[in-house]
């Protein structure tokens, strides 16, 4: 069974910038779509960043322009960086793989951005 382990969430000030990582464990290259989702305090989990095998990207409305998805096969990761980074976007972020019959998830990180 694939499992899923993020990392890189930290407390941030505005503007900054972090990279999550999330390792798999399990190979990447036969895994056609992967993504980041994002669950505030108090609101539902929202995607906010989703890359397919060969390239087609989708972004939040909310994110675009300041985060990237991206996929390193060789080391079984997936990564998004956050560049600009807004109070607003503070959250437990996961990573995702959509499965048969059900999704993969890893256990989230925090991401603070706060003065």
């Amino acid at each position: 069974q694939l499992r899923l382990v993020e990392s890189g969430g930290a407390l941030v000030q505005p503007g900054g910038s972090l990279r999550l990582s999330c390792a798999a464990s399990q190979t990447l290259r036969t895994i056609y779509v992967v993504a980041w989702y994002r669950q505030a305090p108090g609101k539902q989990r929202e995607l906010v960043a989703r890359l397919t095998k060969v390239g087609s990207t989708n972004y939040a409305d909310s994110v675009k322009g300041r985060f990237t998805i991206s996929r390193d096969n060789a080391k079984n990761t997936i990564y998004l960086q956050m560049n600009s980074l807004k109070p607003e976007d503070t959250a437990v972020y996961y990573c995702n793989v959509p499965g048969i019959g059900n999704d993969y998830w890893g256990q989230g990180t925090q991401v603070t951005v706060s003065s």
